[in-house]
């Protein structure tokens, strides 16, 4: 058993947090998350209302009592979610470990902080995670250039922000982006997806992913089909294009049944290049026992190549 400030400030057995994914981080997905020793998390915004976040924080609690916390991303949108909504619907049901990602979080940390609460929040840039330690967040999830979604516009690999992360951060933070962490419950038994686009998932490769929304500096990493090498096609004409342009072919509704019907052509879903690293469709108890155990063996054999100097 692995023991980590993590660990013991969420009160989970194994230290991997399943992060915030739209249309995935469903309750069946969070619960077994938890009860198989990580911490689950609830994506809101995959639910159509806060009072359909409370239905579904209602179903996680019914099939786990293991702690579980709640997504909730702030990005750029033409009708803005009602975030404080979210919010506080989460914490009236009695959620305390949020996890905040996207642009400007520090209205939602301050509530988060007032009632208690644990937040966990995801950025990608050093300057912003001092910025987010400095609003009185306990955890940092630093988010490499490797990540699916949103990577920023700095293009900086997750090696290095970890290298310092070390150096400038004074709580917690997680290693996310390029590590599985998300791309890999995906393909799980538990996953609410399709099974279609498991098996996709399963056959693909790290050359398998494309960043969109680059001319338009607002990068996402997305898995590589018709439709996302039709957005780049079209943000690399003379010119260049607008959201307008693209509207149709990046809906989020368009992503919503590529994981309902399995066809992994019919609109843009979200992978990380960890996709390359996915080779089968384990349960959440699977999975999490491997993890662990591979981490231990390979902390146990760093612990054996260190040999004591020979006397001269």
């Amino acid at each position: 058993m692995i023991t980590t400030a993590l660990t013991e400030l969420l009160r989970i057995r194994v230290p991997v947090v399943q992060g915030g994914m739209q249309w995935v981080g469903k309750p069946p997905l969070v619960a077994a998350v938890s009860n198989a020793g990580g911490l689950g998390i609830l994506t809101a915004l995959t639910q159509p209302s806060p009072d359909t976040l409370r239905i579904a924080i209602r179903e996680t609690k019914a099939a786990t009592d293991k702690p579980f916390g709640v997504n909730i991303t702030l990005l750029p949108t033409i009708n803005p979610p009602d975030y404080e909504g979210y919010a506080r619907a989460a914490v009236e049901e009695g959620v305390r470990i949020f996890e905040t990602a996207g642009n400007n979080p520090g209205q939602l940390i301050k509530f988060f902080k007032s009632q208690g609460c644990i937040v966990l929040h995801k950025c990608t840039t050093i300057r912003h995670a001092k910025s987010a330690e400095r609003m009185g967040v306990d955890v940092i999830s630093i988010d490499g250039f490797e990540c699916a979604g949103y990577p920023g516009e700095e293009d900086i690999s997750g090696l290095v922000l970890l290298a310092r992360s070390a150096q400038e951060l004074n709580i917690p933070y997680i290693a996310s982006g390029g590590f599985a962490d998300g791309t890999r419950f995906m393909c799980t038994v538990e996953s609410p997806i399709h099974h279609n686009i498991k098996e996709t998932i399963v056959a693909s490769t790290e050359q398998d992913t494309i960043h969109i929304f680059r001319t338009l500096n607002n990068t996402a990493r997305v898995f590589k089909n018709a439709v996302s090498k039709q957005v780049v096609a079209l943000e690399r004409r003379p010119g260049g294009a607008q959201f307008a342009d693209l509207r149709d072919l990046v809906s989020g509704v368009r992503g919503e049944v590529v994981y309902e019907s399995g066809d992994p052509d019919y609109g843009i879903w979200s992978a990380g290049i960890a996709i390359g690293l996915i080779k089968d469709i384990p349960t959440c108890e699977v999975l999490l026992r491997r993890i662990e155990g591979q981490a231990e063996e390979i902390i146990e054999g760093m612990r054996k190549q260190i040999k004591p100097m020979a006397k001269l």
